[in-house]
């Protein structure tokens, strides 16, 4: 399959910027995207933290990688790098750590946004990268994490670039911002319904800009917004025809719904990793769990996958195979267990690709699931109208291509 490399757009004023779909290249031996593997953490706490919390961590970069940022965004443990030096290097930033005395949830990352120094302060600039990236990221991680008691907060240091003359002479810049907020700070900040409510919710968390210390709304008196319309949802392609939709009409789920979702459900999962464990290849360590994605309650089932090929090819072939091999033979057992209204939106197969090494997401609703249970849907299909994560990279995932 083709691959189309990332273009970075110069940011100027408030301006949309435009939308350009892309794949990167991604770490083939990372197989849990992009979070830090608990034995690469020295610290004994951090460390167990880090193995407890695996399965929402890794929740949170699939939601992050579904999310569609207005330049290229990536995981990175080095900061300041360029866009071609990081698609080579290790992209597992998210993790447990120390600031000071207090325990938070640290993401790093490189964004490839270039802003103009002429047209746009810093801290214009540093309150595009937290619109566009910090809040994303946040959005994503607090509902995971905030009923942890050991965590005190969450830290974000990105790397934007900054287009401006030095000596007389044209270039571009990184310039990192660091975000670090208390965790009851951050609760309020994603529930706030404009820009002052975020203000007032940031009062309390530290921004730094290049080591400074900044305020993001410096020189601005954020107003209310006036609510926007709701938008409307597109029309599903052609052949996802037959397909319900994958995002659910109810509320977004909170840690106590899911909580209570796996309570519930707790017998019958035990159930299904008992009967099908020979076949499925569930990870140990890591049991069926309820977690938020696009604003739903989905099932996580954590496989391994070992494909008859020892050279699987490309990354997408490798995909495309273990969904042949393995888990589309998974689909009607598993569904098989919830026949009667199970309650949550769908199912996230989330498998390690054996011998490539990569990790690969196929996250479907149930209505999907249900129109390939009952042969009214072929696998391409529900894969059209689901998601593939391939490394926490959201792809589009042609069987037959893939599979040449």
């Amino acid at each position: 399959m083709q691959r189309t490399k990332w273009r970075r757009h110069s940011c100027l004023l408030a301006g949309t910027p435009a939308r350009v779909m892309a794949s990167c290249t991604w770490l083939a031996a990372i197989a849990f995207s992009q979070v830090v593997a608990p034995p690469e953490i020295r610290d004994p706490a951090l460390r167990e933290l880090q193995q407890q919390h695996m399965t929402q961590l890794k929740a949170v970069a699939s939601a992050i990688a579904a999310h569609q940022f207005p330049y290229p965004f990536y995981f990175s443990r080095t900061l300041d790098l360029d866009e071609k030096q990081q698609a080579t290097h290790d992209q597992r930033s998210i993790q447990f750590a120390k600031y000071g005395h207090e325990t938070v949830v640290e993401v790093l990352g490189n964004y490839y946004a270039a802003y103009s120094a002429v047209q746009m302060k810093k801290e214009e600039r540093a309150r595009r990268t937290f619109t566009d990236v910090m809040l994303p990221i946040l959005q994503a991680e607090v509902p995971q994490l905030q009923s942890e008691e050991s965590i005190q907060g969450f830290a974000l240091e990105i790397s934007h670039h900054v287009r401006k003359k030095t000596l007389g002479v044209s270039g571009e810049f990184p310039e990192n911002v660091v975000l670090v907020i208390p965790k009851a700070a951050a609760v309020r900040l994603i529930a706030a319904k404009d820009e002052a409510g975020q203000a007032t919710a940031l009062a309390e968390a530290s921004v730094f800009i290049n080591r400074e210390p900044a305020d993001l709304w410096a020189g601005m008196d954020p107003e209310p917004e006036q609510p926007a319309a709701p938008p409307q949802a597109p029309p599903a392609p052609a052949s996802a025809a037959p397909v319900a939709p994958a995002v659910p009409a109810a509320p977004p789920p909170t840690p106590d719904s899911l909580n209570a979702l796996q309570k519930v459900n707790q017998p019958t999962l035990d159930k299904l990793v008992h009967e099908l464990d020979k076949t499925a290849h569930f990870v140990g360590y890591a049991p069926p769990v309820f977690i938020e994605f696009h604003q739903g309650a989905y099932l996580q089932l954590s496989l391994t996958t070992t494909l008859k090929s020892a050279d699987p090819g490309s990354q997408y072939r490798a995909a495309a195979v273990a969904f042949d091999e393995h888990i589309a033979h998974l689909i009607r057992p598993v569904v098989d267990y919830f026949k009667d209204d199970p309650k949550f939106a769908g199912i996230d197969f989330s498998t390690t690709v054996k011998p490539a090494g990569q990790a690969v997401e196929f996250i479907f609703s149930l209505g999907s699931l249900r129109c390939y249970e009952q042969y009214d849907c072929t696998g391409q299909q529900i894969i059209n109208s689901g998601f593939v994560l391939i490394n926490g990279e959201r792809v589009n995932l042609d069987l037959q291509s893939a599979e040449r």
